[in-house]
């Protein structure tokens, strides 16, 4: 829809303004002046009521005056500021009180203009339109980012394969970027008859560029991670590349891959410095599995471990990214939501099929976790 339809105009929808002072015959005034204007009016006489009002019915700008019993206006606008509902609502002062000190503070507690006392009905409505017509201006900015950005998730929704693209490979999977776009991937893909190729990985930062950066990453991972080549050297081409082409400006990449055999049930494992990988054999406890190596993007040679592990039918592994134990930058956080994954991996139990059992699991550990999450979530279960 185009934003010039969906956006409120005054000649569809009138605008609300709200008018808050102590003085009855000041609100009268404006009242009647701004709904002759072709406003609606909400009113209000002490700052705790205007942010009452202002919470329930969303009004589009407040005159605020200064000097009211109970809270004053800048204490009122210091509030609204603080309280996500109403911060994005704009606030002109109104005051006999017209020196520089108080102008700035009104500024400086988030006011967007500040009008004198004894005002000109004119000069109030022109400021008012104003800063309508501002704030009607950063609605469709925000509008168009976020359809834009809603575009890249889209897109990059496409590019991670779905357990019903994929029925052989038996895995579930849990993805949830923290923002529009996230920087954490994930592929499933079959490198010969009977193996199966599980890559995640997670690109440092949550900005745009990281979530551009995962469609080049796969096809990379597709080429690398293939029969030609051992884990080690598959993490080493990758490497290469992203300290080549990829990775300029600091940032880095951890990564964890598993290439499951059915055929022989095996299952070999390499990471470059990411989160242990949580082994779950059937009828027995849950378990880390560790492999040492460097994160990518950094260094020009890394050094990469690979672990293998001799499965049986109906065993499972969870590869996900940090942002599902680490809930803090202290180590004992991280430890804490090591061990809650494996609580979580333990009270879930084999029974559900994977997919089930990974979302289960996901959503038991951000229930328990002590602190809301703060990073993209992917959880990649896989069953041998």
């Amino acid at each position: 829809m185009d934003f010039y339809l969906s956006t409120k105009h005054m000649q569809d929808i009138p605008n609300k303004i709200m008018v808050v002072d102590d003085e009855a015959v000041n609100i009268k005034i404006l009242q009647t002046f701004f709904r002759h204007a072709g406003f609606e009016v909400l009113t209000a006489r002490d700052g705790h009521t205007a942010r009452e009002v202002a919470v329930d019915q969303g009004p589009d700008l407040i005159l605020l005056d200064i000097m009211m019993p109970g809270e004053s206006g800048f204490e009122t606008c210091e509030k609204l500021q603080n309280d996500f509902r109403t911060a994005d609502i704009p606030v002109i002062f109104l005051s006999a009180m017209d020196d520089v000190q108080n102008k700035v503070r009104g500024f400086n507690v988030g006011g967007v203009d500040y009008v004198a006392k004894p005002f000109q009905k004119e000069e109030v409505l022109a400021r008012v339109k104003t800063h309508l017509k501002l704030r009607h201006a950063f609605q469709q900015v925000i509008t168009e980012q976020a359809r834009r950005l809603n575009q890249v998730r889209k897109g990059q929704e496409k590019l991670l394969v779905q357990p019903d693209q994929e029925p052989k490979a038996r895995y579930g999977v849990y993805y949830e970027p923290m923002y529009e776009a996230g920087g954490d991937f994930y592929d499933v893909f079959q490198v010969s008859s009977h193996t199966y190729a599980y890559f995640l990985g997670d690109i440092s930062g949550h900005d745009l560029s990281a979530s551009f950066a995962t469609s080049a990453l796969k096809v990379l991972v597709r080429e690398y991670f293939s029969p030609l080549y051992t884990l080690q050297e598959s993490m080493g081409h990758l490497n290469r590349v992203l300290c080549n082409s990829f990775f300029k400006d600091g940032r880095h990449m951890t990564a964890v891959c598993l290439l499951v055999n059915r055929a022989q049930n095996t299952v070999d494992m390499v990471s470059a410095g990411h989160p242990p990988v949580v082994y779950v054999p059937v009828g027995g406890s849950p378990r880390i599995l560790e492999a040492e190596g460097d994160v990518l993007g950094i260094f020009d040679h890394v050094h990469v471990q690979s672990h293998q592990t001799l499965a049986q039918p109906g065993d499972r592994f969870l590869l996900y990214s940090d942002g599902l134990i680490e809930h803090g930058t202290q180590d004992a956080n991280r430890e804490h939501g090591l061990n809650l994954l494996l609580r979580s991996c333990r009270e879930a139990g084999s029974d559900q099929d994977i997919q089930t059992t990974v979302h289960d699991v996901v959503q038991r550990v951000i229930s328990q976790s002590c602190q809301a999450v703060q990073d993209d979530i992917v959880a990649l279960g896989v069953e041998v």
